[in-house]
């Protein structure tokens, strides 16, 4: 299990920049458990790395901001695939780009049910100085770090927010 605290910014951008050739590509699933009352319990999610393998995980975070509570325990895919029916109108599908710059990994999230697209970066501490980089700088809208409308649990029950800088997706069907 690891445990510890998540420091991390947000930023909304106006779409998915040309990103550096060098750079993984991970398939994010992650559905948000709820107790009886309704309140989050924590979320469970499934990464497809770039050779195909999967890693499952039931994560717990707490707090809000910059600066968050965090645990993750791995899990095997058998407990995610009897948990995930349970998350039902609490997902979010999306693809991560990561791309190492510096000493810092940033991370691109492309959602696939609504154009929204989020770059973050964790950080080691709250103080950490970095360079937002060349190729990121000009896609950037807004920080939304401390803005709760952009935190994946709140994507999943409502969708981004009216204004997210992008047009509606479009959905077949």
């Amino acid at each position: 299990m690891k445990a510890g605290l998540e420091i991390e910014r947000v930023w909304l951008l106006r779409g998915l920049p040309k990103l550096p050739e060098v750079h993984a590509i991970w398939q994010l699933d992650q559905g948000y458990l709820v107790g009886s009352d309704g309140s989050p319990m924590g979320r469970i999610r499934r990464t497809v790395l770039p050779d195909a393998s999967e890693q499952f995980h039931l994560n717990h975070k707490t707090g809000t901001g910059l600066v968050r509570q965090e645990s993750e325990t791995q899990i095997t895919a058998v407990s995610f695939n009897q948990q995930w029916p349970a998350t039902i109108g609490r997902r979010v599908c999306k693809k991560r780009h990561r791309i190492p710059a510096e000493d810092l990994v940033w991370e691109i999230d492309e959602f696939a049910d609504f154009s929204l697209v989020l770059a973050e970066v964790e950080l080691p501490t709250t103080d950490h100085h970095f360079e937002i980089p060349k190729w990121l700088a000009p896609w950037i809208l807004q920080e939304v770090t401390l803005d709760p409308q952009y935190r994946n649990y709140n994507l999943a029950l409502q969708g981004p927010p009216p204004f997210s800088g992008l047009p509606p997706a479009s959905k077949s069907g």
